[in-house]
């Protein structure tokens, strides 16, 4: 029966029941006579969902604390082995997989090197459907206890109702790859198991704001820094965040071509694989028959010598141009978005770190509008290396929240209504 806000009885135990769940998730263990003011919730429907969630098993005890001259409460936590995520990273040099617990908990992990085969799609899907069956095998869950894999992505993801998730990866040369339904034809999973491919600033940011330093923000931006450069969006209009291809933005008329094929845009100036090129044409050395993570940290390590050693002036000079530029980017996203934060992160962010920060925030304010300039820190993300992965296994946590810690149902076949089969019998027919 639906109220006058259009809600069900069901659809107001699903909201308690993710209430109390998300509540012990970020801020437990706590006890009953907590999560009554921290849910808003009275102590009888808190004492209901409890006993609804201990008798699902996604809810523990955790010991217990005193009470003000009463007796001593009982904590409660999720329980961790409740459920499980599988993260999966498709970056730029490999494929990483990593399989969680319910609280994120890293039970084990496997990664796949990309240097020689790039982005060829069969490539890709065989290192994720391998990944995963090793992953599961050396942990030991059964697989119809996974919530779902999360994966993320370079390029647009489309979500279409007959092949599912569909990539356009204009800069990685897959144009529409339905690669849920390849990933699908091949796997060793239950049907039921859901995939929720997404764009990988995207779970970047979702691990950031959830576990890093975007937590507490209600509007911030994650850059995902690596061989080339994208963003996460969120607002309190776009709480699940959103990624844009800030990447992509112009910044040079007739500038450098960039890998998507367009002139000028920003990642052909900021994003790692334009910085060695910029290096090489320059005059300067990369070293030969490296991937880019190791050339970046030569060129680094040639820019920024131990005491006593010369730097090398090329790769100096393009660094710091490259910084004029990124921060020039990240003032066109403070001028139109008015972020409170903005985190930067990949692995090219977070190799360039600190020592590159300060000049990215120098260019970034200076060329921003001076109001919402005034009110933004730019800082590194907290979660290193693994946050897309683990940022991609927050997509089916997220989804289990959602549905109040329940699986989802499979869709219910339902034979048409009787008056609809006698209709359809009476009408003409079409041949």
């Amino acid at each position: 029966m639906a109220g006058r806000n259009g809600r069900t009885v069901r659809d107001l135990r699903r909201g308690n029941r993710t209430a109390v769940l998300q509540r012990l998730y970020f801020d437990g263990p706590l006890s009953r006579f907590e999560l009554g003011p921290a849910t808003g919730l009275s102590s009888g429907s808190v004492s209901n969902v409890v006993a609804d969630l201990i008798a699902d098993g996604l809810v523990e005890e955790a010991g217990s604390v005193d009470s003000d001259g009463g007796r001593p409460r009982t904590l409660l936590r999720v329980a961790p082995g409740s459920g499980h995520m599988i993260g999966v990273d498709v970056g730029e040099t490999r494929v990483r997989v990593e399989l969680f617990d319910l609280t994120l908990t890293e039970l084990a992990r496997t990664e796949r090197p990309l240097a020689a085969q790039g982005y060829d799609v069969d490539v890709i899907t065989e290192h994720v459907r391998d990944g995963i069956a090793e992953v599961l095998t050396a942990a030991g869950p059964a697989p119809e206890r996974l919530l779902g894999v999360g994966i993320g992505v370079p390029g647009i993801v489309e979500h279409t109702p007959d092949r599912g998730a569909v990539v356009h990866g204009q800069t990685i040369g897959w144009d529409a790859v339905p690669l849920e339904s390849l990933l699908r034809a091949g796997s060793r999973l239950p049907d039921g198991v859901p995939y929720f491919i997404d764009n990988g600033a995207r779970t970047l940011g979702q691990a950031e704001m959830w576990f890093g330093a975007g937590r507490g923000a209600g509007n911030a931006i994650v850059v995902l820094f690596g061989s080339g450069v994208g963003a996460c969006l969120v607002t309190p209009e776009v709480e699940q965040g959103r990624a844009v291809e800030w990447g992509h933005l112009t910044v040079r008329v007739r500038g450098r071509r960039c890998r998507c094929g367009a002139l000028g845009c920003l990642e052909a100036y900021a994003g790692a694989e334009s910085l060695l090129a910029r290096w090489r044409e320059e005059g300067g050395c990369p070293p030969e028959g490296t991937d880019e993570e190791t050339a970046l940290t030569a060129m680094l390590a040639a820019a920024h010598p131990p005491e006593g050693t010369d730097a090398d002036p090329v790769a100096l000079a393009v660094l710091e141009e490259t910084a004029e530029y990124l921060g020039a980017g990240l003032s066109d996203l403070i001028n139109l978005f008015q972020p409170e934060r903005i985190l930067i992160g990949g692995w090219a962010g977070l190799q360039l770190g600190s020592r590159f920060l300060p000049a990215v925030r120098r260019h970034a304010t200076s060329y921003a509008l001076r109001h919402p300039a005034e009110q933004v820190t730019i800082d590194l993300g907290r979660l290193g290396p693994d946050a897309v992965t683990v940022g991609a296994a927050i997509l089916p946590l997220a989804d289990f929240f959602a549905r109040g810690g329940r699986r989802a149902d499979p869709e219910p076949r339902t034979e048409p209504p009787a008056w609809q089969a006698a209709l359809a019998e009476r009408g003409p027919r079409a041949y």
